[in-house]
């Protein structure tokens, strides 16, 4: 699949990436008809209900009319959960399905033409007729592709954190609801929605949708997270000072020179882009469920043995991985992210780096080129004691 901004991607109905970009993204929504045509789900509801048994997995189901309006009920659940449920007007919700289906983490295939690293999830939900989480609004991107059946999906205002929501102590629907537009979507049918866009999607028969969503830490997120990260680092004795400092007229009174030392104290740190960059390329490859990663203890030597003898590697489902180029003393270099892990990597492994982040399958005949590179060997050898790569049978 190109990658090229100007190339007309089918996902996209047609337009480059460079268009949606501009146009669409983070702006306005986009209806695509047959984005993935002929699409048949590798999964159905009987296996993502067998999912939401699971205790790892997150799921929810949503009643319209339960014993609340809009009762919530959170998972893991049971086979007299789903006997108990009426015909109509629930929806099953379960996070990550992407995790545990290398067939649904395929579709993520669709989307290269974005940063891997902003990618959250794929949510899956099933509904009955009448099924809904009512009228509300998301915070992050979100790509809804129809998987089975017909789904009527609503679009209204934009909203923010002002707008006003029912009483319900877990869900947060809109009270009030002002329409733009609607459609019913088709499977292969794909609707792009930015943040804060009202929607309300209502089943229309028994349907199945994958909720593509993309990560989008708040600025009070991104405030409080660098903060605690950068202090792990600073000496009880770095402190606030005032050498030089003029005599004062009023000893109670806080001057604006005394702000100016506060901000420079806090620019010096805010300002080191190495430091923000291994923040943030830890906090956005930081895994959804790191049990997990399950790591084997392995030898270069025996890694190598196995290589030769055909071992298969691939990416563990879980793990994220995203890099970048630092600047290391005088000498360029480069940064890997892993599972919410950095470590500094010679930059002649640049391309190592590419392989591991994007190949289906790490073997003898890709990894070949680099077996004899000491520093290589022990990082393929420490993402296999992580877990973030691990061995399949071929």
């Amino acid at each position: 699949m190109s990658n090229s901004l100007n190339t007309p991607l089918d996902i996209l109905g047609g337009i480059s990436a460079e268009v949606f970009l501009r146009d669409y993204w983070q702006k306005k929504p986009l209806l695509i008809r047959k984005a993935i045509a002929d699409f048949v789900s590798p999964i159905d509801g009987n296996d993502l209900a067998g999912l939401s048994l699971e205790e790892l997995v997150e799921s929810r189901i949503v009643l319209e009319h339960g014993e609340t309006p809009w009762e919530l009920k959170q998972g893991p659940f049971d086979d007299e959960t789903y006997s108990s449920l009426p015909e109509r007007d629930w929806t099953l919700l379960v996070q990550a399905v992407d995790q545990f289906s290398p067939d649904v983490a395929e579709v993520l295939e669709h989307f290269k033409f974005l940063p891997s690293w902003r990618v959250d999830d794929v949510m899956i939900s099933f509904a009955v007729p009448g099924g809904s989480v009512g009228p509300h609004y998301d915070n992050y991107d979100v790509f809804l592709l129809q998987a089975e059946g017909q789904r009527q999906w609503k679009v209204g205002q934009m909203c923010d954190a002002d707008s006003p929501l029912l009483k319900h102590p877990d869900l947060r629907i809109l009270d009030g609801f002002e329409q733009t537009d609607e459609w019913v979507l088709e499977p292969g049918d794909m609707l792009y929605l930015p943040p804060r866009l009202a929607h309300w999607g209502i089943a229309k028969t028994e349907c199945m949708t994958w909720s593509v969503g993309f990560r989008a830490p708040s600025t009070a997120e991104v405030v409080t997270h660098f903060a605690d990260f950068v202090a792990r680092f600073l000496p009880d004795e770095q402190r606030y000072s005032d050498a030089d400092m003029s005599p004062v007229s009023n000893s109670n009174y806080i001057r604006p020179e005394d702000i100016q030392r506060l901000r420079q104290l806090m620019r010096e740190q805010l300002d080191d882009d190495r430091m923000l960059l291994t923040w943030f390329g830890q906090y956005m490859t930081d895994p959804r469920y790191p049990d997990l990663l399950i790591g084997d203890d392995i030898s270069v030597e025996d890694l190598k043995n196995e290589l030769e003898q055909g071992a298969v590697y691939t990416r563990n489902p879980t793990a994220r991985l995203a890099w970048s180029h630092i600047q290391l003393d005088t000498e360029p270099a480069l940064v890997f992210f892993v599972s919410g892990n950095s470590r500094i990597i010679s930059e002649h492994l640049v391309q190592l780096l590419d392989l591991l982040c994007s190949a289906d399958a790490m073997h003898i005949d890709n990894l070949k080129p680099w077996l004899d590179d000491a520093e290589a060997n022990t990082l393929l050898c420490e993402l296999i004691k992580q877990g973030s790569l691990e061995c399949i049978d071929e």
